[in-house]
């Protein structure tokens, strides 16, 4: 069988051609893995849950008996030791959850130690 001569060098700009377009797209184009759209996507859930929590971790605080103590314990520690505060009080426990979120924790004594 005979095959006509622009056959190879149309297979080799075919071939490039989709390589570029790969690149550019990978790189410029916004194209992401599948992989990569379910981090993405977990990712925002996670800040947008911590995001909807906080005024409710910031009413908790405030409705807490104990308030002025863990208030004067949350200004009292350094930045680091701070998230601990509020997960010791049990603020940054979402409903229905055994255990503190850390995320929610860290945004909420951020916002206490602000009033």
């Amino acid at each position: 069988m005979n095959t006509p001569e622009w056959i190879k060098p149309a297979l080799g700009g075919a071939a490039a051609g989709a390589i570029a377009l790969a690149v550019v797209g990978f790189t410029w184009g916004g194209w992401v893995t599948q992989s990569t759209a379910a981090s993405m996507a977990s990712t925002a859930a996670s800040e947008g849950m911590v995001a909807a929590l906080v005024p409710h971790c910031v009413a908790r605080a405030s409705t807490d008996p104990e308030a002025s103590v863990i208030l004067a314990e949350l200004k009292a520690a350094s930045n680091f030791n701070r998230r601990g505060v509020v997960e010791k009080a049990g603020w940054a426990t979402p409903i229905g959850e055994e255990r503190p979120n850390r995320a929610l924790a860290t945004a909420c004594s951020t916002a206490l130690a602000d009033l």
